[in-house]
């Protein structure tokens, strides 16, 4: 498959070709990472400058309208570049589920900020011993009258280090891993009662385990319909798929190009290690994976962005075969750069890393593998 982008796309894709060429080469985001924040603020404020943080969302709510494909365009860049500001955590998942679930006060409030690259979001709904089960929630909320009270623990909530604002699965009804009784609250990070304890994850990002202890919200801050939650978990954990298989292509794709450069370059033996017959065998076995996991990146996003049935299992499908590919990719080039590769100079050992964080957000391809075959 391959897509053919409207004016409009492809004028996103090269014009954010040209900031991330020009301003966040492989040297500045190892800069960026060494930070004490992780971050850096002035990206983020040029990605929202460019309209980055609002061209996925629909123009009903004050973006710019592009949608799942948007996303992809933004999602596959940033894995080329290896760009850790939050693009997933506050666009994708929380402005996601604001936009599909949120009152239209809600929006009101929470979406210009967001867009405007003023406000952060995180998404915690991970729990210790969990797994990959979005319904399997022991962190309680309960009825006040005027709001709720919220005591629970999340584990390594990716991006809340940096996170003006969290949005917290608990239930408020049933038992630990009933499907019903999930509900979303909105918690503001320097609420009394939240606590955080941050660490850097492997790929360079900042993650963090939260304690909430009594903590006080106002009705307000419930996200969508009470005990309903777990239906839009759903639904933005696909969303979220669809966008790390796109950051996937892309790492995969500088992982290639970059194998193959260093073929041509370095020699053994007194001539380039591409002459020999059986690395080229190898680098055209990761060609063809790469080109196998575009196609299906292209076709799920595709199936979002027309809001086509199946989508939740495709979505896994695609999870388990791209997650498999890209492990492959990503281990091959390590191998053909000899020792260089797990080097932290190259930039080959970082595609490799971000890949696997990759392949455990929100479920491995074993995981994927499994929830496919249960829904076929």
């Amino acid at each position: 498959m391959d897509i053919q982008l409207t004016e409009e796309q492809e004028l996103l894709r090269s014009s954010l070709q040209r900031l991330l060429r020009a301003q966040y080469d492989f040297e500045t985001r190892r800069k960026i990472v060494a930070t004490e924040e992780g971050w850096s603020r002035a990206h983020w404020n040029s990605f929202a400058e460019m309209g980055l943080l609002a061209a996925p969302f629909s123009e009903t709510v004050g973006g710019l309208g592009g949608g799942a494909v948007a996303t992809m365009i933004v999602m596959q860049e940033f894995g080329r570049n290896l760009v850790v500001e939050p693009f997933l955590e506050t666009i994708v998942l929380a402005g996601g589920l604001i936009e599909d679930v949120g009152t239209d006060a809600q929006r009101e409030e929470y979406l210009p900020p967001i867009m405007a690259g003023e406000s952060i979001w995180a998404l915690a709904w991970t729990e210790g011993h969990s797994r990959y089960d979005l319904n399997n929630v022991g962190t309680r909320a309960i009825s006040t009258g005027e709001g709720y009270v919220l005591n629970g623990a999340k584990a390594a909530v990716i991006g809340a280090p940096w996170a003006d604002k969290l949005i917290v699965s608990a239930r408020t009804s049933g038992k630990q891993r009933d499907r019903e009784g999930i509900s979303l609250f909105v918690v503001d990070r320097q609420s009394a009662g939240v606590h955080l304890q941050s660490f850097k994850t492997i790929d360079g990002r900042r993650a963090a385990e939260i304690l909430l202890k009594d903590v006080h919200v106002a009705s307000g801050a419930l996200l969508g319909a009470k005990d309903e939650g777990l239906v839009a978990l759903e639904a933005c954990r696909d969303r979220a798929i669809a966008a790390l298989c796109a950051e996937a292509t892309g790492a995969m794709t500088e992982l290639n190009a970059s194998t193959l450069e260093y073929s041509k370059t370095r020699k053994q033996f007194g001539v380039p290690l591409g002459t020999f017959q059986v690395l080229q065998h190898r680098m055209v076995d990761m060609f063809i994976a790469l080109e196998e996991a575009t196609s299906l990146m292209q076709h799920l996003n595709l199936t979002f962005a027309g809001n086509e049935p199946h989508r939740s299992k495709l979505a896994s499908g695609a999870k388990s075969k791209i997650g498999n590919a890209a492990k492959f990719i990503g281990e091959q080039a390590i191998q053909l750069h000899g020792g260089m590769g797990m080097s932290d100079e190259l930039n080959v050992g970082h595609y490799f890393k971000r890949i696997s964080s990759i392949n455990i957000q929100f479920g491995d391809p074993t995981y994927h593998l499994m929830r496919y075959a249960r829904a076929s």
